[in-house]
C-alpha cells in the first residue's frame, strides 16, 4: 500500500473533528550545528541566543494519566516545573479516578494552581491557552490526538511507540512536517550523551565504514511481564470503555485484564516490539549518524515459557511473544540486531561495529569506548569517555523538548528518527505474525516479500486481533 493511500484512509477517520481544528503551517526546523566531540559528550553545547519566546512559560496538558502518564510525566514535570518554566494546566483520562488523582497531585502545595480535568481529549485540545500536550495513552490513542494537537498549534510529547500501526505513523509524520510543531517521542535513551557521541564519531569516520550494530532489552519476570495489579474501582460504569477502545475494531465489553494489562494483547500493543524494543532501537538508530528507513526486516517471536499460565488470578495468556529477535537491513548495507525478552535477563552489550574500530556503549548510555581493530591499531588510538548523562532520565528528555520548543529546533527523538524506527517496528510485527521477511521501499511506501508480492501493512480490522 502506498504511503499516500494509507494517509488518506487514516485522514478520513478524522473528518468529524475538523470543525474545531485550526490548520496551521510552518517550515520544519533545521538541526543545530554539531558541536565538538567532547563538548557534546559533556553537555556543553553552546546556548542559543536571541530566541523568540525563550523566557515564556509553556502551558502543558496531559492526555492519559495512568501509571506511565502520572508517574513518568506528571510527577517528574511538576518536580521540574520551575527549572523548565512550565505550568501544568489540564489532565484528561477515560477513568474519573485518575483525573481526580492527577488534579489533586498537581494542585497540592502549588498555590494558585488551577487544573481542569477532562474525559474527552478533544476538549483539552480546544483550549487555546495550552501550548504543549503530553500523550501517555495506550498505543491506539496516540495518532488521532497527536495529529489534532499539532494541527491546533500545540507541540507534543508522545510516549513510544509513535503509533500502533504503520499507516498512522506516516499520517503523523505528514502532520508534524506540515505544521512545523515540535514532536518528542518518549524514548528517553535518545537524550543520553553516548549515542550522540557515537553518531558524531561515526560521521567523522572514526570507526571506518559502519558494518552492523547490536542492542537488547531483556528482563525475567516469573509473574509474567505487564501483569500489573488491577483496581476494583475500574468498572464499566467508571471507565469510558468506548473512548478507550478508540479505533480498535475488536469491540469487547469492559475487561479489567485488557484495561490494566493491555500491553499483552495485540489489539492494543505489539508487546515487546511496542514497549521495550523502542528504548533500544531509537538510540541505536540515532547512533549510526544517519538514521535510515529499513530495506528488509525479519523478526522471530517465541512464547514457550508461558508465564501467564503459572498465575492464580485467572489472567488469560498473552497474545504477544515472551521473547523476540529482530534483524534489520538498511539501504546503506548496515545491519542491526536486537533482542528483547521477558523470560531471561542475561544480555549482550551495546555495540556499533565499523571496518576500522568498534564503539561499545554502556548499558545506560553513560560510557563509550572506542576499540580499534588490530589491523588498524597503528592508526587509531583507543579512547574511553566516562560519566556521560545516562539513559533513563525522563526529566532530561522533557527538558530537551522544552528547549527545542523555545529554540524551534528538532529534539533528540524527533519525527524523522521516530517514523524510521516505527517502520522497523511495524515491519517486525508483520514479519513475526505473518512469518515472512518484509522488504520496504521508502519511495513508494510499499511492503513486499522477496518475490515482489505486495503485503498490506497491518492495521485496525486486518486481523481478528485488531
Amino acid at each position: 500500500m502506498e504511503i499516500q493511500t494509507m494517509q488518506t484512509t487514516f485522514n478520513s477517520q478524522r473528518a468529524t473533528r475538523r470543525d474545531f481544528i485550526r490548520k496551521t503551517a510552518a517550515t520544519t526546523a533545521v538541526l543545530a550545528a554539531t558541536p565538538l566531540l567532547r563538548r557534546v559528550a559533556h553537555g556543553q553545547a553552546p546556548a542559543a541566543g536571541n530566541v523568540l519566546g525563550a523566557n515564556n512559560r509553556i502551558v502543558v496538558g496531559f492526555i492519559g494519566v495512568g501509571g506511565q502518564g502520572m508517574n513518568a510525566h506528571v510527577r517528574i514535570m511538576k518536580a521540574n516545573a520551575q527549572a523548565n518554566n512550565v505550568a501544568l494546566a489540564a489532565v484528561c483520562d477515560v477513568w474519573d479516578k485518575r483525573i481526580r488523582a492527577a488534579k489533586e497531585f498537581i494542585e497540592k502545595d502549588n498555590p494558585g494552581a488551577k487544573v481542569e480535568g477532562y474525559g474527552d481529549w478533544r476538549k483539552l485540545i480546544e483550549r487555546k491557552d495550552i501550548d504543549a500536550v503530553v500523550i501517555s495513552t495506550h498505543d491506539p490513542l496516540h495518532a488521532e490526538p497527536l495529529i489534532a494537537a499539532v494541527e491546533s498549534g500545540k507541540h507534543v510529547y508522545c510516549e513510544k511507540p509513535l503509533t500502533r500501526y504503520l499507516g498512522e505513523a506516516f499520517a503523523v509524520r505528514d502532520a508534524v512536517k506540515r505544521t512545523g510543531k515540535i514532536l518528542q517521542v518518549g524514548s528517553q535513551g535518545c537524550s543520553a550523551k553516548a549515542w550522540h557521541v557515537a553518531a558524531q564519531m561515526i560521521r567523522e569516520g572514526k570507526i571506518g565504514q559502519l558494518v552492523w550494530a547490536q542492542g537488547y532489552y531483556c528482563r525475567n519476570n516469573p509473574k509474567g511481564e505487564w501483569n500489573y495489579p488491577m483496581d476494583s474501582d475500574a468498572t464499566a460504569q467508571t471507565v469510558d470503555w468506548e473512548k478507550w477502545l478508540g479505533p480498535v475494531k475488536r469491540r469487547i465489553p469492559f475487561t479489567p485484564q485488557h484495561y490494566f494489562r493491555w500491553r499483552k494483547f495485540y489489539p492494543y500493543c505489539a508487546g515487546l516490539l511496542g514497549d521495550l524494543i523502542p528504548h533500544r532501537l531509537l538510540p541505536l538508530m540515532l547512533a549510526t549518524g544517519n538514521p535510515e528507513y529499513p530495506s528488509r526486516v525479519v523478526c522471530i517471536g517465541t512464547k514457550n515459557v508461558h508465564t501467564d499460565k503459572k498465575q492464580t488470578d485467572g489472567t488469560p495468556e498473552r497474545d504477544v511473544p515472551e521473547h523476540v529477535e529482530i534483524l534489520v537491513e538498511f539501504p546503506s548495507g548496515v545491519t542491526l540486531v536486537l533482542a528483547s525478552s521477558t523470560v531471561n535477563a542475561r544480555s549482550p552489550g551495546f555495540a556499533l561495529y565499523g571496518h576500522h574500530a568498534t564503539l561499545e556503549i554502556g548499558t545506560s548510555g553513560e560510557r563509550i569506548q572506542l576499540l580499534p581493530e588490530k589491523e588498524f591499531a597503528d592508526e587509531i588510538d583507543p579512547e574511553t569517555l566516562q560519566g556521560l548523562q545516562p539513559t533513563e532520565d525522563i526529566g532530561a528528555h522533557h527538558a530537551n523538548w522544552f528547549e527545542c520548543i523555545r529554540a524551534n529546533k528538532q529534539p533528540n527523538c524527533g519525527i524523522d528518527l521516530a517514523v524510521r524506527a516505527h517502520t522497523v517496528i511495524s515491519l517486525a510485527e508483520m514479519s513475526d505474525r505473518l512469518k515472512i521477511a518484509c522488504l520496504f521501499d521508502e519511495k513508494t511506501g510499499k511492503v513486499t516479500t522477496a518475490d515482489g508480492k505486495e503485503i498490506q501493512p497491518l492495521t485496525y480490522g486486518s486481523t481478528e486481533l485488531s
